[in-house]
């Protein structure tokens, strides 16, 4: 009777201490809460081994009282098996093969109107950053925090985190502090995280937002302020998928976190229910099966993509899936995020089955509502799209980011920014989407769009409200950079920079993204328009740092 109760304590102890690292689901719809019921066994099998006298022989064998086995291990030893045979039988049931077209009816496709339903975006709303970029930019703020030691020495930014989200109608993206290490969180744990960064995708113009009282629970938080620690033991039985930062319209820093469902047979069928917010500052939480419309990422991008696939692909059947492969379309490599409707959708190319050249169509997919609709449009792959807009600058060697589409007088257009080496974005580019050979580049998104608008007309297409870019006298100035003042107009950051004169060259960061990087002491070549301001100031207008 001793000998039982050893071995349920030792069990239960060890089973504890797992679960508080692991955090399974007590669901039984979760292979993770399968894996817990099979390690509990496995303990409960190794303790019992240990005290009924297990030996190890010279040779290296394990010896057991004769009969012992049987009698003391036969029980765990079954309740395992039936978990393991019980499991791959669940497993087996909920996949493609059984329930095709339950799979096929996890995203529901409506087909869309692209002109009707996508409208059309001033160049001066079109965001220009990706995630690499904007990483980039936030880790500068941080760094140029010089004045405030502290912040630079015991934080950094979460490259892994910044959300694409919506915030006063402007697209941006977000992501924590975390601590800088295990020492650095111990030394600053009663305080929380101070702020975020905030990048404006459209102005280029990152931030660092300090908050009055810091965030007290993350995903870099440890013990009972871990942000999963804090969700299993208030949330036992619910499974989550991706877990993303946001901050509402007052900048209230978030946590929105996905209930994962399993919605055919056992473990088939991954879909979103709903989502647990967590205030990052106070820990409050509460779950919303329709969250808030401040929120932007419900949905997870790859969630999306898995279930167009099988919306695509299951169209006929599993059999016609594989053999006959009629009708089947999967969405292309990669994807992407547009603002549209203080939304956030997610964007991908549709092809044809064995047909990667390119793209049937393309999606839209809005990442709160699941809404999806689905546009007829012939033409090039983004891949492809990227190919052509390198080519035209291929003297240069820069390389293209992902697409974003747009609507550019009614035509579905990719848009993307042009990098060096350095990654630094030196160019944009229009590519049309229903034929790629009309590529148009800029140094600027409204030059860019200027001549990807006159590439059009050529083509014998249409252009509503065309950009007019006035033509303008230019000049170069070469020098060191010996003071930069920035200031904010109209929500957007404009930088002087003084090469060591009286002169004053201004640039807007919404115009080239490299006005934001430059630092006093580095060396650079400006090609500038001159504009009369009327006065003595020397400030010179319309400035491209190259």
């Amino acid at each position: 009777m001793l000998n039982l109760i050893v071995r349920l304590l030792v069990t239960v102890v060890s089973g504890g201490i797992y679960f508080y690292v692991m955090l399974p689901p007590i669901n039984l719809k979760s292979m993770e809460f399968w894996l817990f019921l099979f390690v509990l066994l496995a303990i409960y099998l190794i303790v019992t081994l240990v005290t009924s006298g297990l030996r190890i022989t010279r040779n290296g064998n394990f010896v057991l009282p004769q009969g012992m086995f049987f009698s003391r291990c036969k029980i765990p030893l079954f309740l395992m098996a039936v978990l393991l045979i019980a499991g791959i039988i669940a497993g087996i049931y909920s996949s493609v093969i059984f329930h095709a077209n339950s799979y096929y009816n996890l995203l529901d496709v409506q087909t869309g109107d692209f002109t009707e339903e996508v409208a059309e975006i001033s160049y001066d709303k079109i965001p220009m950053l990706d995630k690499d970029s904007s990483v980039q930019l936030g880790s500068r703020a941080l760094g140029n925090l010089s004045s405030d030691s502290s912040l630079v020495s015991q934080f950094e930014v979460s490259d892994e985190e910044y959300s694409q989200i919506n915030y006063q109608n402007n697209p941006v993206r977000v992501a924590p502090l975390l601590y800088g290490n295990l020492i650095k969180w111990f030394n600053n744990r009663s305080e929380g995280l101070p702020g975020y960064i905030i990048v404006n995708m459209v102005t280029q113009e990152a931030d660092l937002v300090q908050l009055d009282e810091g965030m007290k629970y993350s995903t870099g938080e440890h013990f009972g302020r871990n942000l999963y620690r804090l969700l299993r033991f208030r949330y036992p039985t619910m499974m989550f998928g991706d877990v993303n930062f946001e901050i509402d319209e007052d900048g209230t820093p978030w946590w929105v976190c996905s209930r994962t469902v399993h919605k055919i047979g056992l473990f088939g069928g991954e879909d979103t229910d709903g989502a647990v917010l967590v205030n990052a500052i106070t820990g409050e939480s509460a779950y919303y099966e329709e969250v808030p419309t401040w929120v932007d990422r419900v949905y997870s991008a790859d969630q999306l993509v898995q279930q167009y696939d099988y919306h695509g692909t299951l169209v006929n059947g599993w059999i016609n899936s594989w053999l006959g492969q009629k009708g089947i379309t999967t969405t292309s490599d990669g994807y992407n995020y547009i603002a549209m409707n203080d939304d956030v959708y997610l964007y991908t190319g549709v092809t044809s089955a064995g047909n990667d050249e390119s793209n049937v169509g393309f999606i839209l997919v809005n990442q709160r509502t699941k809404e999806a609709r689905y546009y007829n449009i012939t033409g090039a792959t983004e891949y492809s799209a990227m190919s052509s807009a390198e080519g035209a600058v291929q003297h240069l060697g820069y390389a293209a980011t992902f697409p974003i589409l747009l609507n550019i007088s009614d035509e579905p257009t990719y848009f993307m920014s042009l990098k060096d080496s350095a990654d630094l974005v030196k160019m944009y580019a229009m590519v049309n989407v229903s034929d790629y050979q009309i590529t148009a580049t800029g140094s600027s998104v409204a030059e860019c769009q200027a001549n990807y608008e006159e590439l059009l007309v050529e083509n014998g297409i249409k252009v509503t409200d065309p950009v007019e870019l006035v033509e303008t006298e230019t000049d170069t100035v070469t020098g060191t950079v010996t003071e930069i003042r920035s200031v904010v107009v109209d929500g957007n950051t404009v930088f002087y920079f003084s090469l060591g004169t009286d002169t004053y060259y201004a640039v807007s960061a919404a115009d080239d993204q490299n006005a934001v990087i430059y630092d006093v002491g580095d060396k650079v070549t400006i090609t500038y328009y001159v504009e009369d301001t009327g006065d003595d100031s020397g400030v010179l207008t319309g400035i491209r740092v190259e």
